[in-house]
């Protein structure tokens, strides 16, 4: 613990005491906060979103190159959170940095956002994929079993898994620190170590001559296939700028997969010296992460044909982007050890689900509460319980993404969260650049790698994404920019009738 940790915990832990105030408690060390990073952002995406990326640009060679960029540009993400991080230890993480860099309707538009859509719409994505998972072990639990018709809306056995999943991680999160910190620290090692299995059998043993021989043959010739209601409407072959235009509509699957890094800068409070573990956390975390991700599309790669059939009987025929329910992780283990390891693949991949969201819902209350703390979300949830934990919030957090999971598909969240989260990623890389020159005497134990030319790089290819999904996904991501701005009255509104003022 750093000697300004020391100090408040021996001038104001007793005070707090005394009056009854309940504080968190400081109980994440560095592998603890590793374990948040890695598990928060290995869920399904990896075993999931390659198909829907193989559709999209076609070949091996450029299904390694979304992966490849979307690795940097989350590692250089990473690196440049750490000295936000650094500077301001606080609860609410990105939430603060972006109040600090801007002003505090920025900051609740994150927030706001976070709440809406990014970190329930993750919440109920993955724990819609955890129920997915679920029904190649017990059918009944499928996504076709529908348990109750309203008009024309359904509700199907695998959504109520999924509520039911979030109900049970957030109750072991409200029973205090120690139990998510244990829960995670076991699922996040558990899944590590089921993904390094897959990318090892896969590239030492799964090896198949025929996926080989297709795949490099075609590595670089690129293929856009289109589909509508489900069915194939065209394949489209594509260079140049249609090329880069399909790079970037790709990278919403791989960049969702690859989120959720930041975090652990939401726990700041209860982090033992944050000012070094979350920065070296960040980069231990992520690295490890891009790392096994491109290994595991290495072993896809080898062991499938990245262009199938839909039409075809066997997994081999339907390829990675034909691959059951998009279970590509299902597929690679198939073609190894046959249908036994499938299903040992899919207890894996439930285990990955449900120790990313056990991740997720502990993290992500805590920018309700600052919130709540500035008076820009409702009173109760800015107090922690008996536990020292925000429980309001994470009942809060509970219910609505409980809700968002009958709202529409996986890859509907997704796209909704993707565009939404880059919106922030960019402003608060941005708010780099203000704070170096608004407070340019503050301590920075960590400063961004490669400060101006390696952030400004980030931000210009993150806003180059942006508008890509803006043109070629309409139909969610300008949904998502209205959600954002509509924050903006709501700011005003909320801070007419506040009782507090806000923060400064």
């Amino acid at each position: 613990m750093s000697p300004g940790d020391s100090v408040s915990q021996q001038t104001v832990t007793p005070v707090a005491v005394m009056t009854g105030i309940r504080e968190f408690k400081r109980e994440l060390g560095l592998l603890d906060s590793t374990m948040i990073v890695i598990g928060s952002m290995i869920g399904s995406g990896i075993f999931i979103v390659s198909a829907d990326i193989a559709r999209t640009v076609g070949s091996g060679g450029y299904l390694l190159l979304v992966w490849i960029i979307t690795g940097i540009m989350t590692i250089i993400g990473a690196l440049s959170y750490g000295e936000l991080a650094g500077m301001m230890p606080h609860a609410g993480g990105q939430y603060v940095y972006l109040r600090e860099s801007y002003n505090p309707l920025v900051g609740f538009l994150y927030g706001w956002t976070l709440f809406l859509v990014i970190q329930t719409g993750t919440i109920a994505a993955v724990a819609v994929a955890f129920a997915k998972f679920t029904s190649v072990l017990i059918p009944a639990f499928g996504e076709k079993n529908i348990l109750l018709t309203i008009g024309n809306k359904s509700v199907s056995a695998a959504q109520l898994l999924a509520v039911i999943s979030i109900f049970v991680l957030t109750y072991i999160n409200l029973r205090g620190l120690r139990g998510g910190k244990i829960v995670q620290d076991i699922f996040t090692i558990t899944k590590t170590a089921a993904l390094l299995g897959l990318v090892l059998l896969g590239i030492l043993l799964g090896r198949n001559a025929s996926a080989i021989a297709v795949n490099f043959q075609n590595f670089w010739s690129a293929c856009w296939t289109h589909i509508a209601a489900g069915k194939i409407v065209s394949v489209e072959y594509i260079s140049g700028m249609t090329l880069a235009a399909a790079i970037g509509v790709a990278m919403v699957g791989s960049l969702f997969s690859s989120d959720s890094w930041n975090n652990i800068t939401f726990t700041a409070g209860e982090v033992i010296n944050p000012k070094k573990n979350i920065p070296l956390s960040l980069a231990l975390g992520t690295g490890t992460v891009i790392t096994l991700y491109l290994l595991a599309n290495v072993a896809y790669i080898l062991m499938l044909p990245v262009v199938g059939n839909p039409d075809a009987s066997d997994v081999f025929g339907r390829g990675i982007q034909y691959a059951t329910s998009d279970r590509v992780g299902v597929a690679a283990a198939t073609m190894i050890f046959g249908a036994p390891a499938a299903l040992i693949m899919a207890l894996f991949i439930m285990v990955s689900t449900f120790g990313c969201n056990n991740g997720l819902i502990l993290a992500g209350a805590r920018v309700y509460y600052a919130m709540a703390k500035d008076a820009l979300f409702f009173k109760k949830v800015g107090t922690l319980n008996s536990k020292s934990v925000p429980g309001v919030a994470l009942i809060v957090q509970a219910v609505w993404a409980s809700m968002l999971c009958f709202s529409g598909t996986y890859s509907d969240l997704l796209d909704y969260v993707i565009f939404a989260v880059l919106i922030f990623y960019i402003l608060t890389i941005a708010g780099i650049f203000i704070l170096r020159r608004k407070r340019p005497d503050a301590e920075r134990p960590y400063k961004a790698f490669g400060y101006p030319v390696i952030p400004a790089m980030y931000i210009l290819a993150a806003t180059a994404i942006c508008i890509d999904l803006l043109i070629f996904k309409p139909d969610y991501t300008w949904p998502g920019l209205v959600i954002v701005l509509l924050g903006i009255p709501v700011y005003f509104i909320w801070r007419k009738f506040s009782s507090r003022p806000s923060m400064p």
